[in-house]
């Protein structure tokens, strides 16, 4: 069970985009599971410093200003270690790097307290309940699947934080979206709350900045086969500037459009179709600084059997048309 202190340390750069905001609510959007209230408090206390120096909570910031963040805080949630089993490719003294299947929610929250990446975290190393929280430093959505990596220590943590609000950590996804797209692509979009469904996230024009890369692999019966690349790690980026260009991610229930089956869909591929239901999102590749030799460091996650059933019954759909 992890309870108690927990040990926060980060460093990172204010971004232009930051730029002259409060520092309160500058270091919310780059700590975002941080409340603003948790924020203010380290300010006041001297545990959160800019350029070294004590600030007021309502000064603003300037662009690479160096915003550092030593604090001890309470733990807000109790979590308990489980015995889940991990899909682990790599670990060491300062790192795990695991494949996390579609259907596992990452961190306990209301309606899943347990059976979480982070309760089987906790029971595969306990050493984490010491980390803030849990080693977690990016995310993937419930039912996205694919690499992640957790910081085992407190010297990973710091420099793994850095390394995504720097956009130093390379991340590659792969995706199948709806319709033939007809070749790569930038998207270039702000993301923040829906204004109406507030459970959903939106191309606003008061969101934060965020890239989204899109490479096309293939076209197949209807549908493209892409790999994405993010320089920015927005609350499901990818989902939503796909859906933005009208090319939702198949499978998507909540960005996603009505199914559009391609012209003479069989029995065969309906039901593959009609079985997949997840967003097909598999984060495939990530590349980052060893946080302990500063080596540069890559894996790959292989796509997981729902994903290459996917691909295999479009592509062998097509094949059945062609031949007809």
């Amino acid at each position: 069970m992890t309870s108690g202190t927990e040990r926060i340390e980060a460093s990172f750069s204010v971004p232009p985009e930051l730029s002259d905001q409060r520092l309160d609510q500058a270091v919310a959007r780059l700590m975002p599971e941080h409340s603003r209230s948790r924020i203010q408090g380290w300010v006041r206390s001297g545990e959160l410093t800019v350029n070294g120096e004590k600030r007021r909570p309502r000064d603003q910031v300037l662009v690479d200003d160096r915003v550092e963040v030593a604090a001890e805080t309470e733990a807000e949630v109790t979590w308990e270690a489980e015995a889940i089993d991990l899909d682990i490719i790599h670990e060491d003294e300062h790192l795990i790097v695991l494949n996390k299947p579609a259907g596992l929610v990452v961190h306990p929250a209301a309606g899943h307290e347990a059976g979480t990446l982070v309760n089987a975290l906790l029971h595969h190393a306990p050493e984490l309940e010491r980390i803030p929280r849990a080693g977690i430093v990016h995310r993937l959505d419930k039912d996205t699947s694919g690499i992640m990596v957790v910081a085992r220590s407190l010297e990973a943590h710091t420099s793994l934080v850095a390394q995504l609000q720097e956009r130093r950590m390379g991340r590659e996804y792969q995706a199948v979206c709806l319709g033939e797209l007809t070749g790569g692509g930038r998207i270039e979009q702000p993301i923040g709350r829906h204004p109406q469904q507030r459970k959903k996230m939106a191309v606003v024009p008061d969101g934060r900045p965020a890239v989204t890369h899109y490479r096309l692999v293939r076209r197949v019966a209807g549908f493209s086969h892409i790999r994405c690349q993010l320089e920015s790690g927005r609350t499901h980026q990818i989902r939503v500037h796909m859906a933005h260009i009208r090319h939702p991610l198949l499978g998507d229930p909540v960005y996603g459009s009505r199914m559009r089956y391609p012209r003479g869909t069989d029995e065969e591929l309906r039901s593959v179709l009609d079985g997949f239901r997840r967003q097909a999102l598999h984060a495939a590749r990530l590349e980052l600084a060893h946080p302990a030799t500063d080596e540069f460091c890559e894996w790959e996650a292989p796509l997981p059997a729902d994903f290459r059933q996917l691909l295999d019954a479009l592509s062998a759909f097509e094949e059945r048309r062609s031949a007809s």
